[in-house]
């Protein structure tokens, strides 16, 4: 059996979008930019998705730039905003654990002096230090930059509470929502956010699209330059396909929220980590226990190493993660976990099972069979375990 439960790292391609995208690659292919048939063909389907998009989270159309990721849909707002500001001084707040396009952006441009980065603390349970950010925001803070939930653990963040706080001295909020879109109801308006990113293929969607939610009347500097595409913010002939299949797949996860499929990811989830608790000693759940998205849970083995229990899951035909896809290659602890104060004895051990739509509890069963016996393998090899 092949199990697949790193849903947080990329997703499937729903059928539904491989269908939406098979014409822009023979049929209509033009140039969106052209006036001919062909080339109007491919606006119409480049409008047609930017508006489900924007249904998703309940944005206007205007309001959605197509990227290619959501790595450069953060780096466009990040920098954008930078270039913008006529603040002499600027400083960018952010917590100690967004995503590596988050932190690494923000690490290249205190180093090369262009703002000064402060960063927000978390509790045990992944949550933002509000009573920090109240102290650190000051008149020279352009931009504070949150993630929606975290990627690793699963956390949500209280961004509605930032954004209220951020607009109080006119600064900007940004919410990396690359690991919640389409697995929780958003609603930009409602929640006063100025700009949001997400990615197509942690929803199901193609690789290689993203989009960024830029509030009408915030101006941003573009990262590339050329022609006027994307309201002469991200230049270049658009990625047709990939934005269509970024709309059907938008659209479709619109529609699960509204059937509760994400409360039956949930319920899947729950019944995985009961199961675990139930039946493994010396293990610790990470992240918050009820405030969480759905699909997530990361959890620490004691005396064992996180990467080995990877390795032996796969070789049972079971994937899964033991962080952050973007950082995978770093042998150092998770910076989220780090910041969460994770004692010793679980920090180096951490395991993230990310279900999805397609998750059967058939596979969950398989996992949770296979994951009991690797962990009792590997501690009968440790010379810490004295089970």
């Amino acid at each position: 059996m092949r199990v697949y439960l790193d849903n947080n790292s990329t997703t499937k391609v729903d059928p539904k979008v491989i269908e939406a995208m098979a014409p822009f690659f023979d049929q209509y292919y033009g140039n969106p930019s052209n006036l001919h048939y062909f080339g109007r063909k491919a606006k119409e389907a480049v409008e047609q998705a930017r508006e489900k998009v924007a249904q998703l989270i309940n944005a206007d159309a205007s309001e959605i730039i197509f990227t290619a990721n959501g790595t450069e849909a953060n780096n466009l707002a990040i920098k954008g905003i930078l270039k913008t500001t006529k603040q002499p001084k600027p400083k960018i707040i952010t917590s100690s654990i967004e995503h590596s396009s988050i932190r690494n952006t923000l690490s290249a441009l205190q180093q090369s002096q262009q703002a000064e980065i402060a960063e927000l603390s978390v509790d045990e349970y992944g949550v933002v230090n509000l009573a920090e950010l109240k102290q650190k925001i000051d008149e020279r803070t352009v931009l504070i930059t949150v993630m929606h939930c975290n990627n690793e653990v699963g956390t949500i963040e209280p961004i509605q509470e930032i954004a209220t706080i951020a607009h109080k001295y006119n600064a900007y909020f940004l919410t990396d929502a690359v690991a919640s879109v389409g697995k929780l109801p958003i609603d930009v308006k409602s929640l006063g956010i100025d700009m949001l990113t997400l990615s197509g293929h942690k929803i199901h969607g193609p690789k290689g699209i993203g989009a960024l939610y830029l509030k009408d009347g915030i101006n941003l500097a573009p990262l590339i330059v050329g022609g006027g595409q994307e309201r002469h913010l991200r230049a270049g002939t658009e990625n047709v396909p990939g934005i269509v299949g970024l709309g059907v797949a938008c659209e479709l996860a619109l529609a699960e929220i509204k059937s509760n499929i994400p409360k039956q990811i949930e319920t899947l989830r729950n019944y995985l980590e009961e199961q675990i608790k139930n039946q493994i000693p010396e293990i610790k759940i990470n992240g918050h226990p009820t405030n969480r998205v759905c699909n997530v849970l990361n959890i620490s083995v004691a005396y064992v190493e996180g990467e080995s229990v990877l390795m032996n899951l796969d070789l049972e035909g079971i994937a899964v993660a033991s962080g952050s896809a973007c950082a995978s290659a770093k042998s150092e602890p998770s910076h989220v976990l780090k910041a969460m104060n994770v004692p010793d004895k679980f920090i180096n051990s951490p395991v993230r099972f990310s279900l999805s739509k397609y998750t059967t509890k058939e596979e969950i069963d398989y996992t949770i069979e296979k994951l009991i016996a690797v962990i009792k393998r590997l501690r009968a090899i440790s010379p810490l375990w004295k089970g």
